[in-house]
């Protein structure tokens, strides 16, 4: 589970701003960080399905959310993907 202040650390980070929860590249953040603290769930507890298939949701919704972020603006989806490791 992502702590409060980890959860406001990437909020500011990568919102501009600690209020700032709606932007896309805050909530792709997010989403990240809960999918990675995730991995280790998984890994430990192989049949969790109910679970996985949460995984699978948010996995998803980032995807929608990458999409949209490289369809508006491409320069900012870029530094993203960079500094979050999500692709090579």
């Amino acid at each position: 589970m992502i702590s409060k202040e980890q959860k406001q650390e990437i909020i500011t980070k990568f919102g501009g701003d600690e209020k700032n929860t709606g932007s896309t590249q805050a909530q792709i953040a997010l989403l990240t960080a809960r999918i990675n603290d995730l991995q280790d769930h998984f890994k430990k507890n192989p049949k969790d399905h109910a679970g996985t298939r949460g995984l699978l949701k948010m996995v998803g919704h980032r995807r929608r959310l990458l999409k949209y972020l490289r369809n508006t603006d491409i320069n900012a989806y870029r530094e993203l993907i960079a500094e979050l490791g999500l692709r090579k």
